[in-house]
């Protein structure tokens, strides 16, 4: 007997076992032409006009903030630090529940972290834990040269609340916003409200320059300083004079033509990206599983939808998901490992309870990229479902 197999059926096939990626690139043919147009006019160095073109777009978008376009997130946090001084031996607050990113800028200035827990309403630093954390400080060692806050998967943290303090105690605070691109919080852009603040531009991101990253000054004079460090602070002479260290740290012109390209389709992205965290929201189990909230005066991009199990079931665990997920083709992800976790921040001073580590232990990372259908996003729940029921 002899069946017939059509070329829909094998792409029908297919499509129901193509890889899900946990967000990847969304590109379009409008960057493909950018990039030419570098390559053209033969700029492809860390300087050009797309990399003008790429900090002028993300200036307007923040409301004429000063920017420097860097090679990464983590470039932009070691530059942000050595903008306020940070130095060998200054205390850093930072958040428990991020990407190791956020911290290990601070080791690099020979400084050391202070890590604070996490709070149920946002998932990012808890300003009770903060305020602690401060005082004892000053108590028992010195004040923080600064504090580092999170946006976390998109969701602002407690902006304001966090402000007054950092300004109650005079610390700066820097704005780690490299999830959060497209985010407000009183509806005022995340990353222009501290001191401070700091984009990613990673593969991952809601919008991509393959790799790279910003540094947000509300100063001109600081960006000028940045860029001056990030081009291996040469000194102006016509030869190569040099006073300070300095580093290789500025954004391709290639890589930034990605960036004006994506800046053009930033608010389609964040639009789609909170579709996809509503399909989630309106089809798993509300009994069975809860979300990042977003609270009153805040709007998050949803980078990335993160869930927390609600039942006690030790055949039902966020790893249990993950690899039925996985069985499916289908990338998932847990929620950051806390800092005071790892191994590399063992006794690190914490200040906290364990809302960071129940967030961790709870939670899991599902596919958020713009590109996903709804063919995908329903074979995603669909495989969740089986797993909760």
């Amino acid at each position: 007997m002899c069946i017939f197999v059509s070329d829909q059926d094998v792409m029908n096939k297919k499509d129901k076992h193509k890889r899900i990626h946990l967000s990847p690139p969304h590109l379009s043919q409008v960057e493909l032409e950018l990039i030419q147009e570098a390559l053209f006019q033969n700029w492809v160095a860390p300087a050009g006009p797309q990399l003008q073109a790429f900090e002028q777009a993300l200036s307007d978008y923040l409301h004429r903030r000063s920017i420097v376009a860097l090679n990464s997130g983590t470039s932009a946090l070691h530059l942000a630090l050595k903008l306020l001084g940070v130095e060998a031996g200054d205390e850093v607050i930072c958040p428990t529940l991020t990407f190791v990113a956020t911290v290990n800028p601070v080791l690099y200035q020979q400084a050391t972290p202070v890590l604070v827990d996490s709070e149920p309403n946002t998932w990012n630093m808890c300003p009770i834990q903060l305020e602690k954390a401060i005082q004892h400080r000053i108590k028992i060692s010195k004040k923080p040269k600064a504090i580092i806050v999170v946006h976390l998967y998109g969701q602002p943290a407690q902006l304001t609340t966090i402000q007054a303090i950092a300004q109650k105690y005079e610390i700066p605070l820097i704005e780690d916003a490299a999830e959060a691109l497209g985010s407000s919080y009183q509806g005022q852009k995340v990353g222009t409200w501290g001191d401070v603040g700091v984009i990613s531009f990673n593969g991952n991101k809601i919008i991509t320059t393959s790799a790279g990253g910003a540094l947000i000054t509300k100063e001109a004079a600081q960006a000028q300083k940045a860029v001056f460090w990030a081009t291996q602070a040469k000194e102006k002479a016509t030869h190569y004079e040099h006073r300070e260290v300095g580093y290789n740290y500025r954004l391709s012109n290639v890589l930034a033509a990605i960036g004006v390209g994506q800046m053009e389709h930033l608010e389609v992205r964040v639009t789609r990206r909170r579709e996809i965290f509503e399909f989630y929201h309106t089809h798993l189990s509300k009994d069975k599983v809860s979300f990042q909230p977003e609270i009153e005066g805040t709007f998050s991009n949803r980078w990335l939808t993160g869930i927390l199990l609600n039942i006690l079931n030790p055949k039902i665990t966020p790893e249990t998901i993950r690899l039925a997920l996985e069985a499916e083709n289908i990338e998932s992800r847990p929620l950051w490992k806390p800092m005071h976790l790892q191994p590399l921040f063992e006794g690190t001073p914490y200040y906290g309870e364990q809302v960071a580590e129940d967030l961790f232990s709870r939670g899991l990372c599902l596919p958020s990229g713009s590109s996903l259908t709804e063919a995908d996003l329903n074979r995603i729940v669909l495989a969740i479902e089986k797993v909760l029921k």
